[in-house]
């Protein structure tokens, strides 16, 4: 039987997914919270209402999101529950679909719903409070998404299905948006999108990220931005000025690939070519002095042969990426690589992403080795045993290489910068003594 509307006690959010949905959780925090709703992330005792905010993008993140739904579920029919409600990128596409077979789930509600899921609460929305959040996985940093949606047409990629056509959010409101994170103790931003080079195209008529990490670069306290999911095709190079003038943007650039070879960018439908993506790197790591690049690779997709892996192994081996990632490919309803034949087995997938991460593992060592007698600033995540862990700005959280102090070093809050003297190298660690 389904639960009529009323203010829960306690709610708690669960996020699955990526850092954009981390966004949209803090919003709904936020917005529960303005209406005298005591809300927590991820902490489900004590609750008697849970959102789960789900991710929908690959199998795996989509078998995730209702193994927990699942989870929760049972918890509904033990009694432990009153209410559970389900939002995100998975309940956009298949709710429908869902609904009758996880009937414990008293309301599913699509990515752009949360006017009704708040009204479902006993909350009304509140447009003003837009941009007002507090960080969910940090007290120092958070993640601030800049623009919804995406107009790119990748074959592989059900974003658009879920998301929407690309909308960038305003500069004054995003700037307004940084100004608040920072009075509530942020010191590092990390702008996110589906794509952050296509920024203000459809507010101002041409793109304008460099204008916006210029304007945000000049908010007091903000120590340390960091951009991410830049595509390569029409890059904006205006950006890399800014890189260079400004101390506080991160010599960081998360710019997403995907692959090398002519072949299997013409079947992603890229819309770019090998030739044009070394251009777009030679020019980047030209016009920043030691700029670290951060890169995504899909292996596995329709149209892929051996001969494109190894012209794919061979473009990682020259290009050294400082940090990068690789996933397998899988099909998905609604896009045009869904209609294709997908005709690299799992195994071969898997092998093929494995040899990826074996040459950078490689390539990792050799670039933390070069550090290795460098002094380095770094901000501080977290305790764990008897070591801090932190990060250098070449370094995004969760993702990317870590560096260890020993807690004898001195002490340190987390949150707080510390000027260190790298002594040792992992293939994805630092070791670092504190400069006194």
């Amino acid at each position: 039987m389904k639960t009529k509307s009323h203010k829960p006690n306690k709610v708690a959010i669960v996020t699955l997914g990526c850092s954009k949905n981390t966004v949209d959780s803090e919003v709904i925090q936020s917005q529960l919270e303005n209406g005298k709703v005591h809300t927590v992330h991820e902490d489900t005792k004590g609750a008697d209402t849970v959102i789960i905010n789900t991710c929908g993008f690959i199998d795996n993140a989509k078998q995730e999101s209702i193994d927990t739904i699942l989870d929760f579920a049972q918890e509904k029919k033990a009694g432990n529950l009153d209410n559970l409600i389900v939002t995100g990128c998975l309940s956009e596409r298949y709710k429908a679909d869902l609904s009758p077979e996880i009937p414990e789930v008293d309301k599913w509600y699509g990515t752009f719903e949360l006017p009704q899921l708040l009204n479902n609460l006993g909350v009304d929305y509140r447009k003003e409070l837009i941009g007002e959040r507090k960080s969910s996985v940090a007290k120092h940093y958070a993640y601030m998404k800049i623009s919804e949606g995406c107009d790119r047409p990748c074959s592989f990629c059900a974003i658009p299905l879920m998301r929407g056509k690309h909308v960038s959010k305003s500069m004054d409101q995003l700037v307004g948006e940084a100004k608040a994170l920072v009075k509530d103790g942020i010191k590092e931003i990390m702008l996110i999108a589906q794509d952050s080079t296509y920024y203000g195209i459809d507010l101002y008529g041409e793109r304008k990220l460099a204008e916006l990490m210029d304007r945000l670069s000049d908010v007091v306290g903000l120590d340390w931005i960091r951009l991410h999911y830049a595509y390569p095709s029409k890059f904006p190079f205006d950006v890399l000025p800014i890189m260079n003038s400004k101390p506080n943007i991160c010599k960081y650039l998360d710019i997403p690939i995907q692959h090398i070879s002519d072949n299997v960018l013409k079947s992603m439908r890229r819309g770019i070519t090998k030739r044009r993506t070394e251009e777009v790197l030679d020019r980047i790591q030209s016009e920043v002095e030691n700029i670290a690049l951060r890169t995504t690779l899909l292996v596995g997709h329709p149209g892929e042969y051996d001969q494109d892996f190894e012209e794919l192994k061979d473009f990682v081996s020259r290009y050294k990426f400082n940090r990068l990632g690789v996933f397998t490919y899988s099909h998905e309803d609604g896009t045009h690589a869904g209609t294709l034949e997908d005709h690299v087995s799992e195994q071969i997938k898997s092998t093929r992403a494995d040899e990826i991460m074996a040459i950078q593992h490689d390539i990792s060592w050799a670039h933390n080795q070069k550090l290795i007698g460098t002094n380095q600033k770094v901000i501080i995540d977290r305790i764990e045993g008897d070591s801090y862990i932190g990060r250098t700005q070449f370094d995004s959280p969760e993702v990317d290489n870590e560096v260890i102090i020993s807690l004898n070093e001195g002490y340190l809050r987390v949150g707080d910068f510390a000027n260190t003297h790298i002594t040792g190298a992992e293939s994805f660690d630092l070791i670092a003594k504190l400069i006194k």
